[in-house]
């Protein structure tokens, strides 16, 4: 239970680590008060920051659907096997 409290205390938005003043000063607009540490210093930060952020939410995408329709409808599927298997 105790873990519980502690989990929920910590994804709430208002108790969430923010940036320091300093760290915050380092950052672009986008980014300003979210993260510790020097920001992108170039265009190409930004590109693979992007990139990363399309790469994470095809992952989050494809596993949703995955974990909610599977489809592996194949008779010869292994979890076939493993389920009629007696």
């Amino acid at each position: 239970m105790k873990k519980l409290i502690l989990f929920l205390l910590a994804m709430m938005p208002g108790l969430a680590a923010m940036a320091c003043p300093a760290c915050e000063k380092q950052q672009p607009k986008l980014l300003k008060g979210i993260t510790h540490g020097a920001g992108p210093s170039g265009p190409m930060d930004m590109v693979l920051v992007w990139l990363m952020v399309a790469v994470v939410a095809i992952t989050l995408y494809l596993s949703v659907k995955w974990l909610i329709k599977p489809g592996e409808k194949a008779p010869d599927h292994i979890k076939r096997f493993i389920l009629n298997n007696e």
